[in-house]
């Protein structure tokens, strides 16, 4: 009887401390989904100044990055075209009086990212409004859209890095070799250099090439923005950079790459000064995030037309991924969606994606054919990456627009597996038997050595992979398949040579892809709506607690935090070692900062 007590006893407990629970997380969902519900609104006073810190990355669009568990608690992460929009309102709103760039954490993302927020910071300028520049230590990155102010201060202790642009790539080929394992490497496309680093210990002479070919005009692209600006020649910051000549927040000055050596509260009463506020006036400073929330941009809400804008950024992946990568099962969907929605008159493809699965890009590639062929005008706009799938899934457009800076083409595949049978039999002492039904029945695995036979078999995989990019490249810029290959092999380009070549149709940015679009449609009046649709932050924590959010949960998120700056390397590591089937990826992942 007693036993029978305990049990009923500990039943009635369990049941109370679950409605417990139930009840504390009901609170816990009804506060998040009432500080989430409702867009966030700031109000802006007047005298305020507009800080931009970009201590956060930037994704094509708003909050399409992967975000960790309780995201909903904090900002928007503004997407690089929300930004732009945001800067050209402030340049227009009488409440703002100027710019505050204070870039203490450098920046996260590509070279034309950032060439387009330093535009649209330069176009503020013509308002007639002042920019200042303030950091403790402009990393180069800081310093490229820092050097668009009017007045940039450096402090007393600090600096400008100034060094030159690189790629660094990490080869494991002798570590490979020391621990026994054999990376099996099949490729299409002589500059296709993704695998080097596991069949090689050093850069191919023409991957050595094809890095120089866009490393020199990316970096002369640097040069003269931030020349422009500064008044200073090409040649000259060249010098600068090779002699390493900024020690000092006193060289920076000599040199003409800052204009005065100040500490904050000397920039602030700039300020003030600017505005005519008195010094001890409180100065009114907004953040870019903030401000965001303070203005509705106009839509025209009568006109019946539309044009779906559709972000692909991020690797390309089959079947599942985090927010901000480009599923195929989630993409096919949507442009399904596109294609049967009447009043969708074009699709702009905003693309900044390095690629990934081959047979991922081909599904998304079919969609758009079928949309295309439904009667929707297809235009690509081209953000810092859109290279090897990137490329893949943009080549059926009617036409490319691709920014000076973005990197494209690396028209070429690869595929490459582990073997690991000399590991696991002399350092591991692991040994493998097998009954098999046929004589290649055990199919292609770590633990055995691959055969000629199968190695024939996936190199002729990998080049019919590669045979159908090829068609499908020619197929889309009206081009044979033999002129293709000679700009193909993998080989990447730079936006301004891809245009020689025949890659891409015109250089240019997001508004002159979606002007196109228009153009080609025969529409004047039209609503731009934005695909994907972001899910609603609950949903993204419930994801991050159950891992049904892919890699980016709880843990990825800890990893983050503790790798810091070299957290997108293990990233990059990682998709390769998590890749399946053929690849359709670029080889390098270019950092200017």
């Amino acid at each position: 009887m007693s036993q029978f007590l305990k049990n009923v006893f500990s039943s009635c407990l369990g049941v109370t401390l679950a409605f417990l629970l139930l009840f504390v997380l009901g609170i816990f969902f009804v506060g998040a989904l009432a500080g989430s519900s409702g867009e966030k609104s700031v109000s802006v006073g007047k005298n305020s100044v507009l800080h931009l810190t970009f201590g956060k990355p930037v994704p094509e669009q708003t909050n399409n990055i992967e975000m960790g568990a309780l995201a909903f608690q904090s900002d928007d992460i503004l997407g690089l075209n929300a930004i732009v929009e945001t800067l050209e309102h402030a340049a227009k709103d009488d409440k703002i009086k100027g710019i505050y760039i204070n870039p203490e954490n450098g920046l996260s993302m590509g070279l034309a990212s950032a060439a387009t927020i330093r535009e649209a910071i330069v176009k503020f300028k013509e308002s007639g409004k002042f920019v200042i520049a303030n950091s403790k230590y402009y990393t180069q990155g800081a310093y490229y859209l820092a050097s668009a102010a009017d007045t940039v201060y450096v402090n007393p202790l600090g600096g400008i890095d100034f060094h030159g642009f690189s790629a660094m790539i990490p080869f494991f080929k002798d570590m490979l070799d020391r621990v026994g394992i054999k990376m099996e490497v099949f490729y299409a496309g002589d500059f296709k250099s993704a695998t080097e680093p596991f069949r090689l210990n050093e850069m191919t002479d023409k991957n050595r090439l094809q890095m120089r070919a866009f490393l020199e005009p990316v970096y002369t692209h640097f040069l003269t923005d931030i020349g422009a600006s500064r008044k200073k020649d090409v040649a000259t910051l060249r010098g600068i950079a090779d002699g390493l000549k900024v020690r000092t927040a006193e060289d920076a000055v000599a040199l003409g790459l800052a204009d005065k050596i100040g500490y904050v509260d000397e920039v602030i009463a700039d300020m003030k000064q600017r505005m005519g506020i008195k010094a001890d006036d409180e100065l009114n400073v907004v953040s870019l995030e903030d401000y965001a929330t303070s203005f509705t941009q106009k839509k025209d809400y009568k006109a019946k037309d539309r044009i779906a804008l559709v972000f692909a950024e991020g690797n390309i992946l089959m079947d599942k991924g985090e927010r901000g990568s480009i599923v195929d099962q989630k993409y096919v969907k949507l442009i399904r969606e596109i294609r049967k929605d009447e009043k969708i008159k074009a699709i702009v493809l905003r693309v900044n994606s390095g690629g990934g699965s081959a047979i991922a890009s081909e599904n998304i590639w079919r969609e758009l054919q079928l949309a295309k062929e439904a009667g929707k005008k297809i235009v690509v706009s081209m953000g810092d990456y859109a290279a090897s799938g990137g490329y893949y899934i943009a080549c059926n457009a009617d036409k490319i627009v691709a920014e000076p800076n973005t990197l494209t083409g690396s028209i070429g595949v690869f595929s490459m597996m582990p073997n690991a049978s000399k590991l696991f039999e002399e350092k591991l002492g692991i040994h493998w038997d097998t009954v098999k039904t046929a004589k290649y029945s055990t199919g292609v695995n770590p633990f055995y050595d691959i055969a000629p036979v199968e190695a024939e078999h996936l190199q002729y995989s990998t080049e019919a992979m590669y045979a159908t990019f090829l068609k499908r490249v020619a197929d889309g810029r009206q081009m044979t398949t033999d002129s293709v290959h000679q700009i193909a092999q993998g080989r990447v380009w730079i936006g301004e040579k891809a245009k020689q070549i025949g890659l891409v149709d015109e250089i240019g940015d997001l508004d002159r892809a979606i002007e196109l679009a228009a153009e080609l449609s025969g529409i004047e009046k039209y609503r731009l709506l934005e695909y994907p649709k972001q899910i609603d932050p609950i949903q993204e924590l419930i994801n991050e607690i159950t891992g049904e959010g892919g890699e980016k949960g709880i843990h990825a998120k800890a990893v983050e935090k503790e790798l810091g700056e070299i957290y997108p390397n293990y990233r990059q590591v990682k998709s390769w070692l998590t890749m399946k089937g053929v690849q359709a990826r670029l080889p390098v992942i270019i950092d200017f900062n």
